[in-house]
C-alpha cells in the first residue's frame, strides 16, 4: 500500500488517502489503475468489449453483497446486515479484520470490504441507516478482483451505471445505492 498523501479526484475534491482508494486520480485525470478503475485515456481495448464487461460487471456487483450478507449472517446470526459489523469493530468488540462465512472482512470508515472464498472484493459504505452505497472506484476494484474478466474502464462503469436508472438511484454526486434488486440471471 502506498503511504496517504494530499490528493484530489477527478471533481477537485482533495483527502489524504493511506491506500490510494477511491480519490486516487490518474495522470489522464481519471481514476487511476492502481486505484481500481481503469482510465479511458492511453487504453489499447476495445470500446464495445469495455461497455459490454461494464453492463455485466455491475449487476453482478449489486447482487454480489447478497451472498456475502446470507453467508455473515449464518456465520454470525447476530448480525441483521453487514452493517451491523462496524459498530462491534468500533468499539473494539471484534477484530476490525477478520473472516466470517467464509468471507475475510475489513472494517473501514463508514463500511467494509468483504472478500469472498474465491477472492472476490465486495466493497461499500453504508449511511446512517445501514442502506449500502457505492462508487464507482468501488465498481472498478470489484471488477478488477473478478477471475475471468478485464476490468472495466471508469468510462464504461459511467456508461453502464447510467444506463440502469431503474436498478440504481445517485445519492450524492457519484454515490449510488440500490433502488431494487437485480433480476437474477
Amino acid at each position: 500500500m502506498r503511504g496517504g498523501g494530499a490528493q484530489q479526484d477527478a471533481g477537485g475534491r482533495g483527502g489524504t488517502r493511506d491506500d490510494a482508494g477511491p480519490h486516487a486520480v490518474g495522470a489522464a485525470g481519471e481514476y487511476g489503475a492502481e486505484a481500481g478503475v481503469r482510465g479511458s485515456a492511453g487504453r489499447g481495448d476495445d470500446a464495445e468489449h469495455q461497455v459490454t464487461s461494464a453492463r455485466v460487471t455491475v449487476p453482478g456487483f449489486v447482487r454480489a453483497p447478497g451472498a456475502a450478507d446470507a453467508a455473515l449472517r449464518q456465520a454470525v446470526p447476530s448480525l441483521k446486515r453487514p452493517a451491523d459489523l462496524l459498530a462491534p469493530a468500533r468499539s473494539g468488540a471484534i477484530s476490525r479484520k477478520g473472516e466470517a462465512g467464509g468471507y475475510a472482512y475489513a472494517v473501514h470508515g463508514a463500511g467494509c470490504r468483504l472478500t469472498s472464498p474465491d477472492g472476490v472484493d465486495i466493497d461499500v459504505d453504508f449511511t446512517a441507516d445501514g442502506t449500502e452505497i457505492f462508487d464507482l472506484w468501488r465498481l472498478g476494484r470489484y471488477a478488477q478482483s473478478l477471475p475471468s474478466s478485464a476490468a472495466p474502464s471508469a468510462d464504461a462503469l459511467r456508461s453502464a451505471v447510467g444506463q440502469l436508472p431503474d436498478l440504481l438511484a445517485e445519492v450524492r454526486p457519484g454515490w449510488f445505492i440500490v433502488s431494487r434488486p437485480p433480476d437474477h440471471r
